[in-house]
């Protein structure tokens, strides 16, 4: 049986319209989807704002900015989140 995934990767613009890029995709999928756009040519010259990754509960798992980056997850939590693996041994 087939199953879909449950991320999904939406991109903002400046005249705030958005498109979602991917639907019900892996976390995987996800994540490479989100790589590519925030490092193609709308988020480098800012025509692209804002690029998110939600999950199936419709909350956010990642948020990059044009001209901050990455917001959400900070450094911080990325290192408290390593840390605990750590510690449980993953």
């Amino acid at each position: 049986m087939f199953q879909r995934g449950e991320f999904s990767v939406v991109q903002y613009f400046i005249d705030d319209s958005y498109e979602r890029v991917r639907e019900f995709v892996s976390a995987e999928e996800a994540m490479k989807a989100f790589q590519h756009y925030i490092t193609c040519v709308g988020a480098r010259i800012g025509t692209t704002k804002r690029v998110m990754i939600t999950d199936g509960g419709d909350c956010t798992n990642a948020l990059w900015e044009f001209g901050k980056g990455l917001v959400y997850p900070t450094k911080e939590d990325c290192e408290a989140f390593q840390k605990k693996e750590k510690e449980d041994g993953k």
